[in-house]
């Protein structure tokens, strides 16, 4: 293989792969990453409740704005809860798609 070949061979295939352990800290990031993770769903559950209290309260009281409201504020919090909980599938998903490209 000539010279120009391996640079060409280099410039589409460098052989760069992600590798855990390479570098310290990294269960420390790990574990900051799930807990931030986990004060998130719990934020979620939080706000779940205070937007279906909102909904309940606008429908029995005829406040159709905090009805409207406390509906937004439940759909919200399930897509978070839906992106919270999918958030490593998505990023596995995609990272496993991104080595497939040429």
């Amino acid at each position: 293989m000539s010279l120009a070949d391996r640079v060409t061979y280099l410039a589409f295939d460098p052989g760069i792969t992600p590798k855990g352990g390479g570098l310290p800290g990294l269960d420390v990031l790990r574990n900051v990453v799930s807990s931030i993770n986990m004060f998130g769903i719990i934020a979620v559950v939080g706000a779940l409740a205070v937007s279906l209290g909102v909904w309940a309260w606008g429908h029995h009281s005829g406040g159709h704005q905090a009805e409207a409201n406390g509906k937004k504020g439940a759909l919200v919090s399930a897509g978070a809860a839906l992106g919270l909980g999918a958030a490593n599938g998505i990023v596995a998903f995609f990272s496993a798609l991104g080595t497939q490209v040429d």
